[in-house]
């Protein structure tokens, strides 16, 4: 029988970025072409906030992504419970150009 070589990925990361960002909001947009994620950090009596991450995905990696991230919760569900969705009041956007199809 012949030796199978192993597939490995050596990922690394910059320090910067291992500290990562916090973020309480995300928005999505997506095109015929790619998902692109949004990450922000809205401050309680700070009307103004910067995007602090754009992570752009083919359709492809955002279903992956968005099975592998439920699949995430699940498992923290079994193991801590459920997690509460609280009622807050929705965050009004109003930032940049409207799109239009």
């Amino acid at each position: 029988m012949a030796d199978k070589k192993e597939n490995k990925i050596n990922i690394e990361i910059d320090p910067e970025v291992a500290e990562g960002q916090y973020s309480n909001l995300a928005i999505i947009n997506h095109s015929v072409s790619e998902f692109v994620v949004d990450f922000v950090n809205i401050m309680p009596g700070n009307p103004k906030s910067k995007v602090k991450s754009r992570i752009v995905l083919t359709p492809q990696h955002a279903k992956r992504l968005a099975q592998a991230l439920a699949d995430n919760v699940r498992k923290f569900e079994s193991m801590h419970g459920d997690i509460k969705d609280y009622d807050k009041p929705p965050i009004p956007l109003n930032f940049g150009p409207t799109g239009q199809a």
